[in-house]
Protein backbone atom coordinates (compact mmCIF):
# COMPACT_ATOMS: atom_id res chain seq x y z
CA UNK A 1 0.00 0.00 0.00
CA UNK A 2 1.45 3.49 -0.99
CA UNK A 3 0.23 6.21 1.06
CA UNK A 4 -1.27 9.30 -1.56
CA UNK A 5 -1.47 12.42 -0.27
CA UNK A 6 -4.01 14.65 -2.79
CA UNK A 7 -2.45 18.22 -3.77
CA UNK A 8 -5.18 20.88 -3.49
CA UNK A 9 -2.12 22.87 -5.55
CA UNK A 10 -2.64 23.45 -8.94
CA UNK A 11 -0.13 21.03 -11.73
CA UNK A 12 0.26 24.78 -13.42
CA UNK A 13 2.13 25.97 -10.07
CA UNK A 14 3.88 23.18 -9.43
CA UNK A 15 8.00 23.18 -10.92
CA UNK A 16 9.69 19.72 -9.90
CA UNK A 17 12.69 18.63 -9.94
CA UNK A 18 13.25 16.35 -13.22
CA UNK A 19 12.61 12.46 -12.80
CA UNK A 20 14.33 9.61 -13.66
CA UNK A 21 13.22 8.16 -17.55
CA UNK A 22 12.23 4.81 -15.19
CA UNK A 23 9.07 3.45 -14.40
CA UNK A 24 7.45 4.25 -11.31
CA UNK A 25 6.74 0.52 -10.66
CA UNK A 26 11.04 0.29 -10.94
CA UNK A 27 11.78 3.17 -9.17
CA UNK A 28 10.30 1.85 -6.26
CA UNK A 29 11.37 -2.04 -6.18
CA UNK A 30 14.93 -0.09 -6.78
CA UNK A 31 14.35 2.08 -4.24
CA UNK A 32 13.27 -0.79 -1.65
CA UNK A 33 16.23 -3.32 -2.55
CA UNK A 34 19.21 -0.96 -2.29
CA UNK A 35 18.00 2.85 -1.34
CA UNK A 36 21.78 3.87 -1.30
CA UNK A 37 22.81 2.57 -4.87
CA UNK A 38 19.82 3.80 -6.43
CA UNK A 39 19.97 6.97 -4.79
CA UNK A 40 23.60 7.39 -6.16
CA UNK A 41 22.62 5.86 -9.15
CA UNK A 42 19.97 8.51 -10.15
CA UNK A 43 22.07 11.11 -8.84
CA UNK A 44 24.60 10.44 -11.49
CA UNK A 45 21.88 10.94 -14.09
CA UNK A 46 19.36 13.93 -12.85
CA UNK A 47 21.63 15.89 -10.62
CA UNK A 48 21.43 16.44 -6.82
CA UNK A 49 17.78 17.00 -7.07
CA UNK A 50 15.22 14.81 -8.35
CA UNK A 51 11.57 13.59 -7.96
CA UNK A 52 10.64 10.09 -7.90
CA UNK A 53 7.90 7.73 -6.32
CA UNK A 54 8.53 5.97 -3.77
CA UNK A 55 6.77 3.00 -1.69
CA UNK A 56 4.36 4.27 1.62
CA UNK A 57 5.92 8.26 1.24
CA UNK A 58 4.54 8.48 -2.60
CA UNK A 59 5.76 11.80 -4.68
CA UNK A 60 9.22 12.80 -3.42
CA UNK A 61 11.96 15.03 -3.95
CA UNK A 62 15.00 13.17 -3.01
CA UNK A 63 17.49 16.35 -2.30
CA UNK A 64 21.34 15.81 -2.01
CA UNK A 65 22.54 19.38 -2.08
CA UNK A 66 23.96 21.42 1.27
CA UNK A 67 22.19 24.63 0.30
CA UNK A 68 18.82 23.05 -0.61
CA UNK A 69 19.27 20.72 2.47
CA UNK A 70 19.81 23.98 4.78
CA UNK A 71 16.24 25.31 3.05
CA UNK A 72 14.50 22.04 3.87
CA UNK A 73 15.73 21.90 7.71
CA UNK A 74 15.61 25.68 8.57
CA UNK A 75 11.97 25.84 6.63
CA UNK A 76 9.15 27.30 8.72
CA UNK A 77 7.72 24.59 10.64
CA UNK A 78 4.12 25.85 9.38
CA UNK A 79 5.13 25.12 5.83
CA UNK A 80 7.50 21.64 5.89
CA UNK A 81 6.35 19.36 8.75
CA UNK A 82 7.67 16.12 10.12
CA UNK A 83 7.41 13.48 6.98
CA UNK A 84 4.50 11.44 7.24
CA UNK A 85 4.20 8.78 7.78
CA UNK A 86 6.80 8.63 10.73
CA UNK A 87 8.00 7.03 13.75
CA UNK A 88 4.95 7.77 15.86
CA UNK A 89 3.26 5.31 14.30
CA UNK A 90 5.15 2.44 16.29
CA UNK A 91 6.44 4.84 18.88
CA UNK A 92 2.87 6.23 20.25
CA UNK A 93 1.29 9.50 19.71
CA UNK A 94 3.07 11.44 22.95
CA UNK A 95 6.71 10.53 20.99
CA UNK A 96 8.35 13.78 19.47
CA UNK A 97 7.88 12.18 16.07
CA UNK A 98 4.39 12.81 16.39
CA UNK A 99 4.59 16.91 17.05
CA UNK A 100 4.66 19.33 14.78
CA UNK A 101 4.63 23.30 15.23
CA UNK A 102 4.48 24.62 18.95
CA UNK A 103 3.99 21.23 20.54
CA UNK A 104 7.03 20.18 18.63
CA UNK A 105 9.12 23.10 19.87
CA UNK A 106 7.90 22.95 23.38
CA UNK A 107 8.68 19.33 23.53
CA UNK A 108 12.09 19.62 22.11
CA UNK A 109 12.53 22.30 25.20
CA UNK A 110 11.62 19.87 27.48
CA UNK A 111 14.15 17.15 26.14
CA UNK A 112 17.46 18.83 25.81
CA UNK A 113 18.44 20.08 28.99
CA UNK A 114 18.57 16.13 30.58
CA UNK A 115 20.51 15.07 27.00
CA UNK A 116 23.10 17.88 27.65
CA UNK A 117 25.79 19.64 28.99
CA UNK A 118 25.70 18.72 33.01
CA UNK A 119 23.74 15.96 32.79
CA UNK A 120 25.60 13.97 29.97
CA UNK A 121 29.27 14.50 32.20
CA UNK A 122 27.17 12.46 35.24
CA UNK A 123 26.70 9.51 32.68
CA UNK A 124 30.03 8.84 31.70
CA UNK A 125 30.36 6.88 34.75
CA UNK A 126 27.53 4.29 33.40
CA UNK A 127 28.95 4.61 30.07
CA UNK A 128 32.66 3.03 30.89
CA UNK A 129 31.05 0.68 33.58
CA UNK A 130 28.55 -0.76 31.29
CA UNK A 131 31.72 -1.25 28.59
CA UNK A 132 33.93 -3.14 31.04
CA UNK A 133 30.66 -5.06 32.15
CA UNK A 134 29.95 -6.37 28.69
CA UNK A 135 33.88 -7.17 27.84
CA UNK A 136 34.23 -9.67 30.56
CA UNK A 137 33.52 -12.19 28.22
CA UNK A 138 35.08 -11.18 24.99
CA UNK A 139 37.73 -14.16 23.93
CA UNK A 140 41.35 -13.38 24.20
CA UNK A 141 42.88 -14.13 20.66
CA UNK A 142 39.43 -14.85 18.84
CA UNK A 143 37.16 -13.09 16.65
CA UNK A 144 33.86 -11.85 17.67
CA UNK A 145 31.19 -9.97 16.35
CA UNK A 146 31.35 -6.50 18.08
CA UNK A 147 27.50 -5.04 16.96
CA UNK A 148 25.81 -7.37 19.48
CA UNK A 149 27.82 -6.64 22.29
CA UNK A 150 27.51 -2.93 20.90
CA UNK A 151 24.23 -3.28 20.98
CA UNK A 152 23.69 -4.87 24.98
CA UNK A 153 25.61 -1.98 26.22
CA UNK A 154 24.09 0.92 24.05
CA UNK A 155 20.74 -0.52 25.58
CA UNK A 156 21.99 -0.70 28.94
CA UNK A 157 22.76 2.71 28.87
CA UNK A 158 19.81 3.89 27.98
CA UNK A 159 17.96 1.79 30.47
CA UNK A 160 19.82 3.01 33.50
CA UNK A 161 20.77 6.79 32.15
CA UNK A 162 17.52 7.64 30.38
CA UNK A 163 15.12 5.04 32.06
CA UNK A 164 16.53 5.29 35.58
CA UNK A 165 16.10 1.58 35.89
CA UNK A 166 17.61 -0.79 38.21
CA UNK A 167 16.97 -4.39 39.95
CA UNK A 168 13.57 -5.78 38.42
CA UNK A 169 12.53 -3.28 36.22
CA UNK A 170 16.09 -3.33 34.52
CA UNK A 171 15.94 -6.90 34.17
CA UNK A 172 12.02 -6.67 32.35
CA UNK A 173 13.29 -4.25 30.41
CA UNK A 174 16.21 -6.02 28.94
CA UNK A 175 14.00 -8.66 28.36
CA UNK A 176 11.19 -7.09 26.88
CA UNK A 177 12.95 -4.25 24.71
CA UNK A 178 14.83 -6.08 22.37
CA UNK A 179 12.65 -8.25 20.55
CA UNK A 180 10.71 -4.65 19.98
CA UNK A 181 13.43 -3.20 18.77
CA UNK A 182 13.89 -5.89 16.25
CA UNK A 183 10.62 -6.25 15.22
CA UNK A 184 10.17 -2.80 15.07
CA UNK A 185 13.04 -1.76 12.94
CA UNK A 186 11.56 -4.01 10.31
CA UNK A 187 8.14 -2.93 10.41
CA UNK A 188 9.23 0.91 10.74
CA UNK A 189 9.22 1.26 6.86
CA UNK A 190 6.61 -1.13 5.87
CA UNK A 191 3.19 0.26 5.44
CA UNK A 192 1.23 -0.19 7.99
CA UNK A 193 -2.53 -2.28 8.35
CA UNK A 194 -5.78 -0.31 8.88
CA UNK A 195 -5.34 -3.57 12.06
CA UNK A 196 -3.67 -5.49 13.63
CA UNK A 197 -5.25 -9.25 13.23
CA UNK A 198 -4.12 -10.71 16.45
CA UNK A 199 -1.04 -11.48 17.85
CA UNK A 200 0.08 -13.97 15.41
CA UNK A 201 1.03 -11.30 13.18
CA UNK A 202 4.11 -8.70 12.82
CA UNK A 203 2.12 -5.96 14.10
CA UNK A 204 -0.18 -8.04 16.65
CA UNK A 205 2.95 -8.88 17.75
CA UNK A 206 4.42 -5.45 17.73
CA UNK A 207 1.41 -4.37 19.69
CA UNK A 208 1.50 -7.29 22.82
CA UNK A 209 5.47 -6.18 22.91
CA UNK A 210 4.23 -2.10 23.42
CA UNK A 211 1.46 -3.51 26.03
CA UNK A 212 4.02 -5.11 27.99
CA UNK A 213 6.24 -2.60 27.84
CA UNK A 214 3.49 0.48 29.08
CA UNK A 215 3.17 -1.79 32.12
CA UNK A 216 6.54 -2.09 33.16
CA UNK A 217 6.66 1.80 32.36
CA UNK A 218 3.91 2.29 34.37
CA UNK A 219 5.40 0.89 37.53
CA UNK A 220 8.75 2.35 37.09
CA UNK A 221 6.68 5.70 37.03
CA UNK A 222 5.20 4.93 40.19
CA UNK A 223 8.74 3.80 41.87
CA UNK A 224 10.54 7.03 40.61
CA UNK A 225 7.51 9.07 41.73
CA UNK A 226 7.83 7.49 45.20
CA UNK A 227 11.71 7.74 45.49
CA UNK A 228 12.06 10.24 48.63
CA UNK A 229 15.75 10.85 46.67
CA UNK A 230 13.75 11.76 43.11
CA UNK A 231 14.80 15.78 43.35
CA UNK A 232 18.10 14.54 43.61
CA UNK A 233 18.28 11.36 41.00
CA UNK A 234 19.81 12.27 37.28
CA UNK A 235 17.80 9.86 34.68
CA UNK A 236 15.98 11.06 32.51
CA UNK A 237 13.38 9.81 33.25
CA UNK A 238 13.18 12.14 36.86
CA UNK A 239 14.41 15.13 35.15
CA UNK A 240 10.86 14.43 32.75
CA UNK A 241 8.94 13.99 35.74
CA UNK A 242 10.38 17.31 37.31
CA UNK A 243 9.61 18.97 34.44
CA UNK A 244 7.07 21.23 33.68
CA UNK A 245 5.99 23.26 30.05
CA UNK A 246 6.11 27.18 30.20
CA UNK A 247 2.48 27.16 31.62
CA UNK A 248 3.37 24.88 34.45
CA UNK A 249 1.61 21.58 33.25
CA UNK A 250 3.41 18.73 32.98
CA UNK A 251 4.10 15.64 30.17
CA UNK A 252 1.11 12.98 30.87
CA UNK A 253 2.42 9.52 31.67
CA UNK A 254 1.64 8.27 28.51
CA UNK A 255 3.80 11.02 26.90
CA UNK A 256 6.69 10.49 28.52
CA UNK A 257 6.23 6.26 28.22
CA UNK A 258 6.10 7.48 24.60
CA UNK A 259 9.42 9.72 24.55
CA UNK A 260 11.42 7.09 26.84
CA UNK A 261 10.71 4.59 23.92
CA UNK A 262 11.57 7.21 21.57
CA UNK A 263 14.76 8.01 23.02
CA UNK A 264 15.54 4.21 23.06
CA UNK A 265 14.75 4.03 19.43
CA UNK A 266 16.46 6.96 18.22
CA UNK A 267 19.87 6.05 20.40
CA UNK A 268 19.81 2.45 20.98
CA UNK A 269 20.78 0.85 17.89
CA UNK A 270 22.05 3.66 15.76
CA UNK A 271 24.69 4.30 18.07
CA UNK A 272 25.61 0.69 18.66
CA UNK A 273 25.82 0.42 14.42
CA UNK A 274 28.06 3.45 14.60
CA UNK A 275 30.46 1.67 17.32
CA UNK A 276 29.92 -1.75 15.05
CA UNK A 277 31.51 0.22 11.95
CA UNK A 278 33.90 1.83 14.16
CA UNK A 279 35.74 -1.22 15.00
CA UNK A 280 35.23 -2.86 11.61
CA UNK A 281 36.77 0.16 10.05
CA UNK A 282 39.74 0.88 12.75
CA UNK A 283 40.89 -2.44 12.16
CA UNK A 284 41.50 -2.20 8.15
CA UNK A 285 43.74 1.22 8.83
CA UNK A 286 46.51 0.13 11.04
CA UNK A 287 47.69 3.72 11.46
CA UNK A 288 44.46 5.05 12.45
CA UNK A 289 44.29 2.27 14.67
CA UNK A 290 47.77 2.90 16.40
CA UNK A 291 47.10 6.82 16.90
CA UNK A 292 43.53 5.91 18.64
CA UNK A 293 45.50 3.52 20.73
CA UNK A 294 48.27 6.31 21.88
CA UNK A 295 45.74 8.52 22.37
CA UNK A 296 43.60 6.37 24.58
CA UNK A 297 46.28 6.84 27.58
CA UNK A 298 45.49 10.50 27.44
CA UNK A 299 43.06 12.87 28.50
CA UNK A 300 42.49 13.94 24.53
CA UNK A 301 40.25 13.02 22.44
CA UNK A 302 40.31 15.02 19.32
CA UNK A 303 41.62 12.26 17.19
CA UNK A 304 39.02 10.01 18.62
CA UNK A 305 36.20 12.30 17.74
CA UNK A 306 37.58 12.99 14.22
CA UNK A 307 37.25 9.15 13.71
CA UNK A 308 33.46 9.08 14.38
CA UNK A 309 33.12 11.91 12.38
CA UNK A 310 34.34 9.77 9.33
CA UNK A 311 32.84 6.98 10.50
CA UNK A 312 29.44 8.68 10.43
CA UNK A 313 30.13 10.04 6.94
CA UNK A 314 31.59 7.14 5.25
CA UNK A 315 29.27 4.28 6.87
CA UNK A 316 25.84 6.30 6.90
CA UNK A 317 23.80 4.57 9.61
CA UNK A 318 20.40 6.42 9.03
CA UNK A 319 20.41 7.27 5.29
CA UNK A 320 17.59 9.85 5.13
CA UNK A 321 15.83 12.51 7.06
CA UNK A 322 12.29 13.09 5.69
CA UNK A 323 9.66 15.91 5.77
CA UNK A 324 6.38 16.94 4.51
CA UNK A 325 5.36 19.19 2.33
CA UNK A 326 2.15 20.93 4.38
CA UNK A 327 1.79 24.82 2.48
CA UNK A 328 0.10 25.23 -0.79
CA UNK A 329 3.67 25.16 -2.01
CA UNK A 330 7.31 25.31 -0.97
CA UNK A 331 10.23 26.95 -2.87
CA UNK A 332 13.19 24.98 -3.14
CA UNK A 333 15.96 26.36 -4.72
CA UNK A 334 14.51 27.05 -8.43
CA UNK A 335 11.53 24.52 -7.95
CA UNK A 336 8.05 24.96 -6.39
CA UNK A 337 7.21 21.46 -4.55
CA UNK A 338 3.28 21.06 -4.44
CA UNK A 339 1.34 20.33 -1.02
CA UNK A 340 1.33 16.63 -0.22
CA UNK A 341 4.68 15.70 -1.64
CA UNK A 342 7.44 14.03 0.69
CA UNK A 343 11.24 15.86 0.46
CA UNK A 344 14.13 13.31 1.75
CA UNK A 345 17.51 14.81 2.22
CA UNK A 346 19.69 11.80 1.12
CA UNK A 347 21.99 11.78 3.87
CA UNK A 348 24.13 9.49 2.47
CA UNK A 349 24.52 10.95 -0.88
CA UNK A 350 25.30 14.09 1.23
CA UNK A 351 28.43 12.28 2.52
CA UNK A 352 30.03 11.74 -1.10
CA UNK A 353 29.85 14.87 -2.74
CA UNK A 354 33.34 15.56 -3.52
CA UNK A 355 33.39 19.75 -3.10
CA UNK A 356 33.11 19.18 0.78
CA UNK A 357 34.54 15.77 1.35
CA UNK A 358 37.63 15.40 -1.50
CA UNK A 359 37.79 11.60 -2.23
CA UNK A 360 35.41 10.60 -0.67
CA UNK A 361 35.60 6.73 -0.55
CA UNK A 362 39.07 7.18 1.48
CA UNK A 363 38.72 6.63 5.22
CA UNK A 364 40.56 9.62 6.53
CA UNK A 365 39.60 10.81 9.73
CA UNK A 366 43.02 13.55 9.56
CA UNK A 367 39.91 15.52 7.78
CA UNK A 368 38.54 16.66 10.45
CA UNK A 369 41.05 17.09 12.95
CA UNK A 370 41.50 20.86 14.00
CA UNK A 371 38.39 21.81 12.31
CA UNK A 372 34.51 21.16 12.14
CA UNK A 373 32.80 19.58 9.54
CA UNK A 374 30.73 21.35 6.95
CA UNK A 375 27.30 22.23 9.01
CA UNK A 376 24.41 20.97 6.15
CA UNK A 377 27.22 18.72 4.10
CA UNK A 378 27.69 15.89 7.10
CA UNK A 379 24.76 15.43 8.94
CA UNK A 380 24.62 12.00 10.66
CA UNK A 381 21.53 13.43 13.44
CA UNK A 382 19.41 14.93 10.68
CA UNK A 383 19.36 18.97 10.66
CA UNK A 384 17.12 22.30 12.22
CA UNK A 385 14.78 22.19 14.49
CA UNK A 386 14.16 18.19 13.92
CA UNK A 387 18.11 17.30 14.30
CA UNK A 388 18.17 14.46 16.59
CA UNK A 389 18.07 15.77 20.17
CA UNK A 390 19.97 12.66 21.17
CA UNK A 391 22.85 13.70 19.21
CA UNK A 392 25.13 14.79 22.05
CA UNK A 393 24.19 11.93 24.07
CA UNK A 394 25.21 9.21 21.62
CA UNK A 395 28.84 11.44 20.71
CA UNK A 396 29.89 11.70 24.24
CA UNK A 397 29.01 7.63 24.72
CA UNK A 398 30.81 6.83 21.47
CA UNK A 399 33.67 7.96 23.04
CA UNK A 400 33.85 6.75 25.65
CA UNK A 401 32.57 3.10 24.91
CA UNK A 402 35.66 3.78 22.46
CA UNK A 403 38.39 5.26 24.94
CA UNK A 404 37.09 2.40 27.17
CA UNK A 405 37.81 -0.77 24.91
CA UNK A 406 41.42 0.96 23.78
CA UNK A 407 42.63 1.27 27.16
CA UNK A 408 42.24 -1.90 28.63
CA UNK A 409 42.11 -3.98 25.18
CA UNK A 410 44.97 -4.09 21.88
CA UNK A 411 42.80 -4.45 18.90
CA UNK A 412 45.34 -6.46 16.13
CA UNK A 413 44.84 -4.90 12.42
CA UNK A 414 43.31 -6.91 10.16
CA UNK A 415 43.67 -7.52 5.88
CA UNK A 416 40.24 -9.30 5.70
CA UNK A 417 37.94 -7.45 2.92
CA UNK A 418 35.81 -4.56 4.25
CA UNK A 419 32.67 -5.88 5.59
CA UNK A 420 29.75 -5.14 3.46
CA UNK A 421 26.65 -2.84 4.60
CA UNK A 422 23.26 -4.69 5.54
CA UNK A 423 19.97 -2.68 6.52
CA UNK A 424 17.91 -4.16 9.32
CA UNK A 425 14.96 -1.91 8.56
CA UNK A 426 16.17 1.56 10.04
CA UNK A 427 20.37 1.28 10.75
CA UNK A 428 22.70 0.07 8.08
CA UNK A 429 24.99 -2.13 10.27
CA UNK A 430 28.12 -4.05 9.32
CA UNK A 431 26.95 -7.43 7.54
CA UNK A 432 29.27 -9.74 9.78
CA UNK A 433 28.83 -7.80 12.68
CA UNK A 434 31.99 -5.47 12.49
CA UNK A 435 34.25 -8.91 13.83
CA UNK A 436 37.72 -8.06 15.60
CA UNK A 437 39.97 -10.48 17.25
CA UNK A 438 41.13 -8.13 21.04
CA UNK A 439 44.47 -9.17 23.74
CA UNK A 440 43.72 -7.72 26.65
CA UNK A 441 46.25 -5.54 28.05
CA UNK A 442 48.45 -6.36 30.82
Amino acid sequence: MTVVHRSTTPLSAARLPPSPAIPRSLQGVAFSVSRKWTVRQIARRCGDVFTMTIPVFGRTVIVADPGLAKQVFMANPDEVVNIQPNLSRVLGPGSVFALDGTDHRLRRKLLTPPLHGKSIKNYERIFEEETLREAESWPDGEPFETLEPMMRITLNVILRAVFGADGAHLDELRRSIPPWVTLGSRLAVLPMPSRTYGRFTPWGRLAQYRKRYDEIIGRLIDAVLADPNLDTRDDVLSLLLRSTYEDGSTMSRQDVGDELLTLLAAGHETTAATLGWAFERITRHPEVLSRLAAEADTDDNEYRQATLLEIQRTRTIIDFAGRHVQAPTFELGDWVIPQGYSILVAIAQMHRRTDEFPDPDRFDPQRFVGQRPPTFAHIPFGGGTRRCVGATFANVEMDVVLRTVLRHFVIEPTTAPAEKSHFRGVAHTPKDGGRIVVRRRP
